[in-house]
């Protein structure tokens, strides 16, 4: 799951306010070990993404970047990059025997 937060943080735009919402959602699944919540625990798992959601909106905010932003795009091109690495090796490893 954790795989799912992203860097927030000094991006050109800002984060929106969905993003630091599914950050915060998916904090919340992995301290909780629960994807979906019952219903008893509905009202304090809500409860506890929103208020992680305003914290992490002011933590965004509070922070100072001394490197210029950085771009989306090519951030998540590096992502895939990374992947296709990590895949092909698999690949090999895998094919080698």
């Amino acid at each position: 799951m954790c795989r799912n937060i992203h860097v927030l943080h000094n991006f050109e735009p800002a984060a929106s306010d969905d993003e630091v919402h599914a950050a915060a959602l998916q904090f919340v699944r992995k301290v909780s070990g629960s994807t979906k919540p019952s219903k008893v625990n509905t009202e304090a798992f809500d409860r506890a993404v929103a208020e992680i959601a305003h914290v992490t909106r002011h933590l965004l905010e509070d922070l100072v970047a001394v490197a210029p932003p950085k771009d989306r795009d090519v951030e998540a091109q590096k992502g895939r990059d990374r992947f296709e690495k990590r895949m092909s090796r698999e690949v090999s490893i895998r094919t080698a025997s």
